[in-house]
């Protein structure tokens, strides 16, 4: 069995897109049109055929307390794996992303938390 899909709830489809695949690196998968909102996927430049991540709407009325309980919380709704922690958060920084919790060490692991501006928090993580 492997992980084929994975989601995050968006506020903004179109706005997530462009954080996801211009700020983050990520490449567009399937968009596809649904009504309202859209199949829209995104997947890793470094791995096209791997994981998909869904940006999915979060018009569901339990969505959003969840998302804003996740926040106020800092709990990471999504953790993405980089190579280097410290580069990645000065790239994004560089960028104009909002960190929530800059590099840190713990254990084996290093991480940081960033604001995707689509209401979630996202970590990346190398190590362990």
């Amino acid at each position: 069995m492997r992980i084929h899909l994975s989601s995050v709830f968006v506020d903004d489809q179109d706005k997530a897109l462009r954080f996801y695949t211009d700020v983050l690196g990520f490449v567009k998968k399937h968009e596809v049109p649904l009504g309202a909102d859209k199949w829209l996927t995104v997947v890793s430049a470094e791995d096209p055929d791997g994981t998909e991540l869904l940006l999915e709407p979060d018009g569901h009325p339990a969505v959003r307390p969840y998302k804003e309980a996740l926040v106020r919380d800092g709990i990471p709704a999504a953790s993405f794996a980089v190579d280097d922690v410290g580069a990645e958060f000065a790239r994004l920084r560089g960028l104009g992303v909002r960190f929530t919790q800059e590099p840190r060490e713990t254990g084996p692991v290093t991480t940081a938390v960033l604001d995707d501006t689509c209401g979630n928090l996202i970590q990346i993580i190398h190590g362990g």
